[in-house]
């Protein structure tokens, strides 16, 4: 297993979420517990250090299930991150009594790693106010030693992000963001690494396959990357990618199967970044996964000529994430912040945008498909 330095700790760098445990039934609530239970304990044989939990997976049961397989291990032989769950808006005013029941849930006296969850447009606002007080309770329980390292997850665009950042940047110690070689530039991840470069903010990832989307590539795609690397499975692609990136500590990978746990242990055995010319190849497949999304520019032409003042560009992004996934959350959770005055819904067909559209995109049908996607 390889390892990488943060603050004088040695932290795998290959972590297991615990957001995608085997389940029984599918029923996403009702955890394999044995099964799960023989990954930890395989993690733990071959190195993996780093277990990562929130308060909302599997319908809240994971914290207690894992909290249960770690408690047959020394406290001081693995690290647990833990997230204070602010993406319900109704959680900012209970973070001293959830702090305490995830705690009781895994079992510990603190965690190693404590994160404010999913910092996004719908969220921002209620974690920076100062009524709710997190950030002042959560420095406490790190002088209390309650909590080791403090940091931040987010789902937000570049802006949120930076405002994050510019009022409790002093106090995060690293960030967790969605990272992969299809948001390199899809989620505009490539900024996001650039921006926590400046501020000296190491790494975590999460979502290095993109719910699995990057395990099974079309036969096109797939044939190109064997030619290079024969020996290399396709989600060792997408890890060998990140391997490129040094500001890049923890990938977490939420592997719901013993088969899915082995193969990435044995990827992360070894250091086999890609070289030049393989991430040109890699980001090319990429484009071409992303070939039938829109091609909005962000020009803003069309925003003059709305009847209904919608942000039609963050709109038709918000929509090309939600079709390229399949669904998801990100795209609801995103428009919750927005008035629904202001949804895709909103949309009243009349076309104005599209004759000032330099790419030709038919917006209004886009805006009513969006609508349709979102209802079902």
């Amino acid at each position: 297993m390889l390892y990488h330095e943060f603050q004088g700790e040695k932290l795998s760098a290959l972590g297991m979420g615990a957001m995608r445990l085997p389940v029984i039934g599918g029923d996403d609530n009702i955890v394999d517990r044995e099964t799960a239970q023989a990954m930890v304990d395989y993690a733990m044989a071959h190195g993996v250090n780093y277990f990562d939990t929130a308060w909302g997976y599997h319908g809240g049961n994971s914290e207690t299930v894992l909290g249960a397989a770690l408690g047959r291990y020394d406290r001081a032989s693995f690290y647990l991150a833990d997230k204070f769950p602010g993406y319900d808006l109704a959680n900012m005013p209970k973070v001293r009594e959830i702090f305490e029941q995830q705690l009781k849930k895994c079992g510990v006296d603190y965690f190693d790693f404590y994160l404010f969850h999913n910092v996004c447009e719908m969220n921002i606002d209620a974690y920076l106010d100062p009524k709710f007080g997190i950030l002042p309770y959560l420095k406490a329980q790190k002088q209390a030693g309650r909590i080791r390292h403090l940091g931040f997850s987010v789902h937000g665009e570049l802006d949120v992000m930076t405002r994050f950042l510019d009022a409790y940047g002093a106090d995060m110690e690293f960030c967790q963001i969605q990272l992969n070689y299809v948001d390199w530039s899809f989620q505009n991840a490539e900024a996001k690494v650039k921006l926590l470069r400046e501020r000296c903010i190491p790494i975590w990832v999460m979502e290095p396959l993109r719910g699995g989307k990057l395990a099974k590539l079309p036969p096109a795609a797939a044939e190109t990357l064997r030619a290079l690397r024969p020996d290399e499975t396709l989600p060792g692609w997408a890890f060998r990618f990140l391997q490129r990136l040094p500001d890049v500590t923890v990938v977490l990978s939420g592997m719901s199967d013993p088969a899915q746990l082995r193969e990435n242990i044995a990827t992360f055995a070894t250091d086999r970044p890609l070289d030049d010319a393989e991430t040109d190849a890699l980001l090319a497949v990429a484009d071409g996964m992303l070939q039938n999304t829109l091609p909005c520019t962000a020009c803003h032409y069309c925003v003059s000529h709305c009847p209904r003042g919608l942000d039609i560009p963050r709109l038709l992004d918000l929509y090309n994430e939600h079709s390229f996934t399949g669904g998801g959350f990100l795209a609801p959770m995103a428009l919750q912040a927005v008035d629904e005055a202001h949804h895709p819904s909103a949309c009243i067909g009349c076309r104005s945008c599209e004759k000032v559209c330099p790419q030709q995109i038919k917006i209004s049908e886009a805006m009513a498909d969006f609508t349709k996607l979102l209802q079902e």
